[in-house]
């Protein structure tokens, strides 16, 4: 029986030292005899990142969590030559204590349904070869023989998939509108600039599944009469960009791209722009701006891309996660696609779960899915069995959704109705150690950074917020404050230029909807209730617990600590730098934050 080896490829597993996993493998596969039965294949990200690196054994259906080089004896001598599974590798349910064999019985995976990821973890997204045996370039063939640019059209508005970039559009009915816009040229742009924190959905699609984004973009090409695709990626994805650039020069030869695709009368090719990582550029005229080498700033629409867009060209524009959806809809019909999800937002979506949640990890749901599902089900919960206290979706653009919130479907409208937004995915999880009120300030600071600075109301009106966030965390606030927070946000809301600028204040009006009191304790009481805000918190050493090590001591960057040994210590407050070092060294517990 051959058997293949999986090991994930993905930049989180290749900063743990799956390159040297496979290295090892290959090493003991051949000192053991086992060339002719026995494949390793690098792959994309298995999504399960909290557990990674990860293996997987074909056709045994066994998967291996926090592999290490190390392991890769054991798993060829005991599981390959003796067909004994390495126990000790595998994935422990931390509810039953039962150890897990095969993906499908984890709880991570058990709800998630892979349309976007699909090829991800299973092809080797740098083998063309690889891709084509997992039905690649299928779609493309069907459309170019069987299909017409206006069949094409059609399928995808008929699907009801929407742009998984954030705004939601009808992806078809963008297509449409480039498709009857009237010039010798136009173009199809990938917009690759992820920049929301936390996220990385779109970079583990490139990673894993490239040809998948080149024939969506082949497809789209045809559809709407564009002869050239640009994929737009910032420039700290560089394994994203070498599989790109691979996947490319591998689809030209094979006849994919190029001049009268397989034979046919349609030429389309694909060029790589790379990006300087500006969160502005996610927006699609400043995206447009920086591949024709000026500066990366938005432009008020009409007109839309679609009417005049690169070079003054019809232009569309649609992000990876998008185009990772159109294949299957060509293959399996836009009436499958339409029986996943809701209504109004058919399919799936692909969600960066961080935070505070216990498996961290790229997840595909069906829309529709309970936010509840997504953080207890899939996520296994809060850290440290904390208490779940909120969960930002949509990035620096959306909001907070708490625990009144959890069954909340998961879809574009929904979202927007509770005070948040879908966003390209991003999804951050917090327990009851998380300040609101700071996490709204580190939020406006990174649009602050962010912002291209062309139009008043995100240049000024968001600098003007950040003040007041400034006061009310270090207790200078005002009841007045928070009325001035709503009036503000609001109109830049109203007036900013861009999608950028009008999501920007969404944090901080999410934050003061849902937890208000937490607000006024800062200003009222000058505390921070979740001890998070330096300004409002001091250390202190309990003298019945101060065993009088010096630790704290030795350990205080300013010599803030009056020490003695085997005498309780105490804390200088005005020295005090409010660091944490005494905090965090402490081995009797005998620090308190008051």
């Amino acid at each position: 029986m051959n058997r293949e080896i999986l090991v994930c490829g993905g930049t989180g597993c290749l900063s743990s030292k799956s390159e040297k996993i496979i290295e090892n493998l290959d090493i003991f596969i051949v000192a053991n005899g086992l060339k002719d039965s026995v494949s390793v294949k690098k792959t994309g990200c298995f999504g399960f990142c909290e557990k990674g690196p990860i293996v997987k054994i074909l056709p045994d259906d066994v998967l291996y969590v926090e592999v290490a080089p190390d392991d890769a004896q054991e798993i060829v001598e005991s599981h390959l030559l003796n067909n004994r599974i390495v126990e000790r590798l595998l994935f422990v349910d931390p509810r039953t204590r039962e150890k897990i064999c095969d993906g499908k019985n984890m709880q991570f995976y058990k709800k998630q349904k892979r349309i976007a990821l699909k090829n991800c973890g299973v092809i080797d997204p740098e083998s063309i070869e690889d891709y084509i045996a997992h039905d690649g370039y299928k779609a493309l063939k069907k459309v170019l023989e069987t299909m017409s640019p206006d069949d094409v059209v059609k399928e995808i508005k008929y699907s009801g998939l929407r742009g998984r970039g954030g705004g939601g559009f009808p992806t078809g009915t963008k297509w449409e509108f480039t498709k009857k816009a009237i010039s010798k040229q136009k173009y199809v742009v990938c917009n690759a600039d992820e920049g929301d924190p936390g996220a990385f959905m779109d970079r583990s699609i490139l990673e894993g599944d490239p040809h998948g984004i080149l024939e969506a973009m082949s497809i789209c090409g045809y559809a709407v009469g564009a002869s050239k695709g640009l994929i737009y990626i910032r420039a700290e994805y560089p394994v994203a960009v070498s599989r790109l650039e691979k996947a490319i020069s591998d689809a030209r030869k094979s006849g994919y791209l190029g001049e009268n695709i397989l034979e046919t009368n349609f030429s389309f090719d694909i060029e790589i722009k790379l990006g300087a990582g500006a969160f502005v550029c996610g927006e699609e005229t400043a995206l447009i701006h920086s591949m024709e080498g000026e500066r990366g700033e938005p432009t008020t629409k009409p007109p839309f891309p679609a009417e005049s867009g690169y070079w003054g060209k019809p232009t569309n524009v649609n992000n990876v996660e998008t185009f990772a959806n159109i294949t299957k809809i060509i293959l399996n019909g836009a009436s499958w696609f339409r029986s996943i999800g809701t209504p109004n937002s058919p399919g799936t979506k692909v969600f960066a779960l961080a935070g505070k949640v216990n498996n961290v990890g790229l997840v595909e749901v069906p829309m529709g899915t309970t936010l509840r599902e997504v953080i207890f089900d899939i996520g296994d919960g809060i850290k440290k069995n904390k208490k779940f206290k909120a969960v930002q979706t949509g990035g620096p653009s959306g909001g907070c959704l708490t625990e009144d919130d959890l069954d909340t479907p998961i879809d574009f409208d929904t979202l927007l109705q509770k005070g948040s937004m879908m966003g390209s995915g991003g999804m951050i999880v917090m327990d009851e150690n998380d300040c609101m009120v700071s996490i709204a300030k580190f939020y406006l600071e990174f649009t602050l950074d962010e912002s291209c600075g062309k139009c008043t109301p995100c240049r000024i009106g968001n600098t003007r917020l950040k003040e007041i966030l400034d006061r009310i965390t270090s207790g200078n606030g005002k009841r007045e404050d928070l009325e001035l927070l709503r009036e503000l946000s609001t109109t830049i809301k109203d007036t900013a230029l861009c999608g950028l600028g009008q999501t920007s204040p969404n944090p901080v009006l999410s934050t003061l909807n849902k937890f208000y009191d937490e607000y006024l304790a800062h200003i009222d009481d000058k505390t921070c209730p979740a001890k998070q805000c330096k300004k409002l918190i001091k250390y202190i050493i309990n003298p019945n617990k101060c065993v009088g090590c010096t630790l704290c001591a030795r350990n205080c960057p300013v010599q803030a600590i009056e020490s003695k040994l085997k005498t309780p210590h105490k804390i200088d407050q005005d020295k005090c730098i409010k660091c944490g070092s005494c905090y965090e060294n402490c081995k009797f517990d005998a620090i308190e934050i008051g």
